[in-house]
């Protein structure tokens, strides 16, 4: 039954598919419109309405223009690696001008036309309020979906339509003035214009920015830098860039990782690349460069058993760790620390939660007296590059001292 349930069960929509089923609402919608606004503008000799209803009619080229810029944007080719999708910007570009060209014919005929007004009845100025209040309840839906899938010519198309409300109350209050004897209609006409020109200046500026490759938000970008900082194997993060193309975003960084072994650090630079993902919605692709950090200092922890030095047969149940700060310039150590495990007494886990630690403490080698190898705490060092080096030493005393020589020697080598 469960298997059946499942085969009959209707596949989760993509982003794509939403896109397009908002983009044909505001077809419809728009279509509707353009029909009713200019067969009242006949009725009622008005220029004010019948310069809304021009406009509505270039509402229905963006939105033929936006389902045109859907269908390609998700398409993929061999001259195009990266896709195609900065064609919604490009469409976003395409209404902005349609947007100028509609103010110009509305400015136009507001101040050169010879179009009288005609009486009508008062059931046109019912029909007109009717008008108002839809293209602000669909340009919000298309605002909502558009940012929730990133699309910046749903957006745009939503922007608009929201800017014709103000447009239609114009129009609305000029055919009210004509209804009482009152010459309001080219004056309401240039004012339309003019918050035209104002909308489409702002879909204009907003492509223009993504067609130039111009950054990311502060905020996005921000966020992005912190994923990849708190990774246990970035040391420092050199650079990193993102910017916008069409609703998706592509990442950059170059980052220095505490870890010289190339598959290891390949294998963090995937974590890191699968955390940025997940996190951070309509991530199309993220690059990270990746060098060894040139280690001139080191962290140690080493389980102790006492605050004297004794070292500790145990992991997870060492009651305090030592941190010793290793210059491998000076030959020396610099800062020497002894920290309580507070998982010491818990019954579940304690050894993972004893590496996770470790690991927010930077911790580069612990000396050990038997291995993790197959625990949850080996695993969690392991994957993060700490390396787990054994040691027959009894005393704190004894491992530093093991340590200043082990480096003594590398470098007496190194200088010969």
């Amino acid at each position: 039954m469960q298997e059946e349930v499942q085969k009959t069960a209707k596949p989760d929509r993509t982003p794509e598919s939403v896109i397009l089923r908002v983009a044909f609402y505001s077809l419809a919608v728009n279509a509707g419109l353009v029909v009713a606004k200019l067969g009242l503008s006949v009725y009622s000799g008005s220029l004010a309405l019948r310069a809304d209803g021009i406009h509505s009619f270039v509402d229905v080229v963006a939105s033929i223009a936006l389902i045109a810029g859907v269908l390609l944007s998700s398409r993929k080719r061999r001259d195009f690696p990266y896709g195609l999708y900065k064609v919604e910007n490009v469409v976003s570009v395409a209404i902005a001008l349609l947007i100028f060209f509609t103010a110009f014919e509305i400015a136009a005929e507001a101040v050169t036309g010879d179009a009288v007004a005609m009486p009508y009845s008062g059931w046109v100025l019912l029909a007109v309020a009717a008008f108002i209040p839809v293209p602000y309840i669909l340009g919000t839906y298309e605002v909502r979906v558009g940012e929730r899938y990133n699309s910046p010519s749903l957006i745009a198309d939503g922007q608009q339509h929201r800017a014709d409300v103000l447009s239609s109350s114009i129009v609305f209050f000029a055919l009210l003035g004509q209804f009482f004897g009152i010459p309001l209609d080219r004056v309401a006409a240039v004012i339309v214009a003019v918050f035209i020109v104002r909308a489409g200046w702002g879909i204009l500026k907003d492509s223009m920015r993504t067609l130039l490759d111009a950054s990311v938000d502060y905020d996005t970008l921000n966020e992005i830098r912190t994923i990849i900082i708190s990774d246990p194997m970035v040391s420092s993060i050199k650079r990193i860039t993102g910017r916008n193309s069409g609703r998706y975003i592509f990442v950059e960084a170059m980052v220095e990782m505490a870890e010289s072994d190339f598959e290891k650090a390949h294998r963090a630079s995937e974590r890191i690349e699968q955390d940025i993902r997940r996190q951070v919605p309509n991530v199309e692709r993220v690059l990270i460069h990746y060098e060894p950090e040139k280690k001139t200092h080191l962290r140690y922890a080493v389980p102790l058993q006492d605050r004297e030095g004794l070292i500790s047969d145990h992991f997870g149940e060492a009651p305090y760790f030592a941190i010793l700060d290793y210059d491998a310039e000076k030959n020396r150590i610099e800062r020497q620390d002894t920290i309580p495990n507070p998982f010491k007494d818990v019954e579940k886990r304690k050894g993972g939660q004893v590496a996770e630690m470790l690991l927010a403490q930077k911790i580069d080698v612990v000396f050990l007296h038997h291995s993790l190898s197959g625990r949850a705490a080996g695993y969690a060092l392991e994957a993060a590059g700490v390396e787990m080096r054994m040691t027959p030493a009894a005393t704190l005393a004894e491992v530093i001292d093991d340590v200043a020589g082990r480096h003594g020697e590398e470098t007496d080598v190194s200088l010969r």
